[in-house]
This record gives C-alpha cells, sequence and structure tokens, in this order.
C-alpha cells in the first residue's frame, strides 16, 4: 500500500505546487510577526515626567526643549508607583530660565509635592498605547497586562485550535483563524478605550499562534521527506524576515494605530487561499477520506506536470484508521514513547521561551534607537538557520538540538563569572546564549511534528507548544523580581533550565531519514528500531 511519501516521490517533492504553497503560507509567517512581538513599538515607553501647571508656558518664555522642560516637572516617582509633581505655583514672573526651582525653594527648603492630576508628557513625536491610555506610574502594570492578555490567548488557542484543526481539518481551521485574527487587529486599531483594545488583543491571540503552527503543519505535509526540515526551517525564517520589515515599517509609521492598521489589513488577503491551498492529504487519509485525498493528490500532480502512475491511485487508510480517528488529549500521554514524547518537548517549548526571551531582558540592548535595536537583534536569528540547514543532514536532529540548548545554558553560566569590565566579553557570551537558544527554537518546532502520528501532529504541535506561552507569561517575573535579588541570579537560573532540557533531548529518537509516522504504532516502534539498529532507511 503506497503511503503519501511514495506518491511524492513520483509527482514531485518540492515542485511548482509544493513551492507555490510554500510561498504563500510564509507570508503567514512573515504576519504573524506584529502580533507576538509587536508590543515593542505599540507599547513603547517613551521618556515622561508629570505634568506640572505653568510649566509649559515657562518653557516656551524661557525656550526650553522637551527634554529641558521634562527635567522642572516632576522628581521622579513617589511610593507605590504614583507620580508626583512640585506643588508650586510655575505662573510667577520673578521665576529665571537657569534654575527656577531655587526660586521656588525658600531658604532651601524642599519643595512640597503633589499628586499628578494634570496629565503626562511625553518625549516623542510618535504615540503608543502607552501615550494615548497613560500607562506609566501607578498604570504601568496594565501594559503588562496588555502583552500577557495576548500570550494567555495564545495558550488556550494552542490547546482548543489544535483540537478543532486535527478534527474538522487543517484548511477550514486556518481560515477561520485569519478572519478572525484580521478583524480583531482592525478593531484594536480602532479601540476607544484600553479595556476594548484588551479584549481585542486577547481575541488575536486566541487565533494568530494556532494559525501559523496550523501553516507550518501544511506545508510539512505537503512536502516529501527529502525537503521537509529545509521548508520547516525557511518557515521559521520567514517570521525573521518579518521582524526586519516590523523594524521598517515601525520607524515610517511611529504611530501606533496607523502600524496596527498596516501591519493587519495583509491578513485579509490570506482569505483568497481558499482557492490556493488545499486540504492535507495526510489528514483526509488519516479520516477515512481517500477518495478526497486522492483528488488533492492528482491535482498537485496536475500542477508539478508529472504523471501519476495508476499503481499509486488505489490509496487506502491504514489498517489502523479503518474507522475515522478522532484526536484526544489522552492520545498525546496514553501509550509509552508518546508520553516520553509530550513532557520532553513541553519541556524544551518552555525553556526556549524562558531563554530566548529572558536573554534579551537581562542584556538589554544598547543604544537609545529602538528601531535599530530591534533590527540587529533580529540579525542575529539568520546564522542560527543556516547552522541547523548544515548540521541537521549531517549530523541528525538530536545531537545538534541537545548541543544548542547545552551552548546556551553553558553561555549564560560563563556570563555569571564574566567581570564587568570585560564588556565585549559578556555581550559575546550573551550572543552566543542567544545564538544557540535561537538554534533550539527553530529545532524544537521542526522535530515536534515529526514525533507523533498523522491524526494528533496538529494536536501535539499546539499542546506541547503552548508551554512557549507559560514561559513568555512568567520571564519576565523571572528576570525582573531574581534581579533585584542579585542581578546575575536569572542567568544562573537559565544555565540549568538549559542543560537539563539539552540532556533531556538526547532520550528522544533520532527522527533524521524518516517518514512522518502515520499510526500510533510506528510511533511507539521509533525507539525500538533504534535500538536494533535497523539498516532500513526511509
Amino acid at each position: 500500500m503506497p503511503t503519501v511519501d511514495d506518491i511524492l516521490e513520483h509527482i514531485g517533492e518540492f515542485n511548482f505546487f509544493q513551492k507555490q504553497t510554500f510561498f504563500l503560507l510564509c507570508l503567514i509567517s512573515v504576519a504573524f510577526t506584529p502580533i507576538y512581538v509587536g508590543i515593542v513599538f505599540l507599547g513603547f515607553t517613551p521618556d515622561h515626567r508629570c505634568r506640572s501647571p505653568g510649566v509649559a508656558e515657562l518653557s516656551r518664555r524661557c525656550g526650553w526643549s522637551l527634554s529641558e522642560e521634562l527635567n522642572y516637572s516632576v522628581p521622579g516617582p513617589g511610593p507605590e508607583g504614583q507620580c508626583l509633581r512640585y506643588a508650586v505655583d510655575w505662573n510667577q514672573s520673578a521665576l529665571g530660565c537657569l534654575d527656577p526651582l531655587a526660586g521656588l525653594a525658600a531658604n532651601g527648603s524642599p519643595l512640597p509635592l503633589g499628586p499628578c492630576d494634570q496629565g503626562w508628557v511625553y518625549d516623542t513625536p510618535g504615540s503608543s498605547i502607552v501615550t494615548e491610555f497613560n500607562l506609566v506610574c501607578a498604570d504601568s502594570w496594565m501594559l503588562d497586562l496588555f502583552q500577557s492578555a495576548v500570550n494567555v490567548g495564545f495558550f488556550i488557542g494552542s490547546m482548543s485550535i489544535g483540537y478543532i484543526a486535527d478534527r474538522f481539518g487543517r484548511k477550514p481551521c486556518l481560515l477561520i483563524t485569519i478572519l478572525i485574527n484580521a478583524s480583531s487587529g482592525v478593531l484594536m486599531a480602532i479601540a476607544p478605550n484600553y479595556t476594548s483594545m484588551l479584549i481585542f488583543r486577547l481575541i488575536q491571540g486566541l487565533v494568530s499562534k494556532a494559525g501559523w503552527l496550523i501553516g507550518y503543519i501544511l506545508i510539512t505535509e505537503f512536502v516529501g521527506l527529502n525537503y521537509r526540515r529545509t521548508v520547516g526551517i525557511f518557515y521559521q525564517v520567514a517570521f525573521t524576515v518579518g521582524l526586519l520589515m516590523l523594524a521598517g515599517v515601525a520607524y515610517v509609521l511611529p504611530h501606533w494605530r496607523w502600524l496596527q492598521f498596516t501591519v493587519t489589513l495583509p491578513n485579509f488577503c490570506f482569505l483568497l487561499y481558499y482557492w490556493c491551498v488545499p486540504e492535507s492529504p495526510r489528514w483526509l487519509i488519516s479520516q477515512n477520506k481517500s477518495a478526497k485525498a486522492m483528488k488533492i493528490i492528482k491535482h498537485i500532480a496536475k500542477k508539478n506536470g508529472k504523471p501519476l502512475p495508476g499503481s499509486l491511485q488505489s490509496l487506502r487508510p491504514d489498517e489502523e484508521v479503518g474507522e475515522k480517528l478522532n484526536p484526544s488529549f489522552l492520545d498525546l500521554v496514553r501509550t509509552p514513547q508518546i508520553r516520553k514524547h509530550t513532557l520532553i518537548l513541553m519541556y524544551n517549548w518552555f525553556t526556549s521561551s524562558v531563554l530566548y526571551q529572558g536573554l534579551i531582558m537581562h542584556m538589554g540592548l544598547a543604544g537609545s534607537n529602538i528601531y535599530l535595536d530591534f533590527f540587529y537583534s533580529a540579525l542575529v536569528e539568520f546564522p542560527a538557520a543556516f547552522i541547523i540547514i548544515l548540521t541537521i543532514d549531517r549530523i541528525g536532529r538530536r545531537y545538534p538540538w541537545a548541543m544548542s540548548n547545552m551552548v546556551a545554558g553553558a553561555a549564560c553560566l560563563a556570563s555569571v563569572f564574566i567581570p564587568e569590565d570585560l564588556y565585549w566579553l559578556r555581550v559575546t557570551a550573551a550572543c552566543l546564549g542567544r545564538m544557540g537558544i535561537t538554534v533550539a527554537y527553530e529545532m524544537v518546532c521542526l522535530v515536534n511534528a515529526e514525533l507523533y502520528p498523522t491524526f494528533i501532529r496538529n494536536l501535539g504541535v499546539l499542546v506541547c507548544s503552548s508551554m512557549c506561552d507559560i514561559g513568555g507569561i512568567l520571564t519576565p517575573f523571572l528576570v525582573y523580581r531574581l534581579t533585584d535579588i542579585w542581578h546575575e541570579l536569572p542567568l544562573v537560573v537559565f544555565a540549568a533550565v538549559g542543560l537539563i532540557a539539552g540532556a533531556l533531548v538526547l532520550l528522544l529518537p533520532e527522527t533524521k531519514g524518516k517518514t512522518l509516522p502515520e499510526t500510533i504504532e510506528e510511533v511507539e516502534n521509533m525507539q525500538r528500531k533504534k535500538k536494533k539498529k535497523s539498516s532500513k532507511i526511509y
């Protein structure tokens, strides 16, 4: 009985149809970037001070710049994060321009302070949700909530939409997530208040990441064995391209509402995929819909200009899927090998998220240009992709993946002992750690799909990857709270987490040169085949 991989060897593993579909799905990966990291620009917090009555008039009279005006607007945050202002009369004509505070203080006594009830002054030519909704001082936690909302959405969406995609198909679920994502993105751009904006941000989180991962699953199921890892890697490279493009668009459009509109509207074009991207034939076979699967396979053969041999036109489902299989969360832990895969993959997704985001937060990009800082930080991800391409077919998945985690952990541990005056060495170690965890991040996404049978593959990827959302929620607390205890303590935690992740990866089977498993039995036999050192090459 021929498998999908057997048929693709005859009609093209990566010909015109696969290249066209790959390009279209990569655009989804590019468009996902603003949702995942757009908070850097949407929630940018510029230098700000409490507005004091009369300071603006005095600033105009003295010809101050905005930065000079801010110096006389507030002495700093008060207790419990409350912003305070000088409770004095700035309209006195006797005030000088060189040191007006000296003329307000009687006998050198401290100036009285009052609540910041006149608004804030922001040193920025553009706008963000921070400047529009005044998410500063006592309300600064609302910006954290804004970013947490999208991560909560990622988590819930991965758990629910993953099940729906495996139950009802990849294509309808992809189109639904695109429509909801685009609509909620536009509604967020015109939201009149913080509460409605937060709700639409949560809705975006519920569907956007799930749509990105469904696109990843689709492209890996359309191509043949020899190209599966390549398209998986470059699908993630498309996300990095999105990072670079986002920096440029945000620079041109410094106002958050226009930026949100601009990065959201292209998502509506993806609805045209209804006519361009078919359902996955692998999923159809797993659901005992061989006739529909064969129709799509013939369409692929026609697009590729390859004939479909008559001996391959009697496709039948495997014996195990003689009845329609409905995925269940219990399937991810029911059998020994799949249970082991699930637990190790969940931990590695969590580790990748914590180290990837945590290293960025702890290192702190130097300089004051947010656009260049963001651009440079994105460039480091390109070498990681080529490292995977150069090693994955020569060495395999398991050892480069384990080594990248260990390198990231070791780099974090080394940074703890590097003196502050050796700044260049600390930066080098931080970049090495960032490179290692980027490789691990891309590797876990690649291998995750290769360790589950078809009928629960989408569910397995989305459930395991949901742990990176938990990591995204916890990382700010790990970094900033532990830093209050000891500045290098987060690096010690990152080192331990990374080294453990690398050791656990060695317990997984190697998937190099193996077809995607179609049944539970095939997954359970992967480890046994490894132990027997079978010479059979797929």
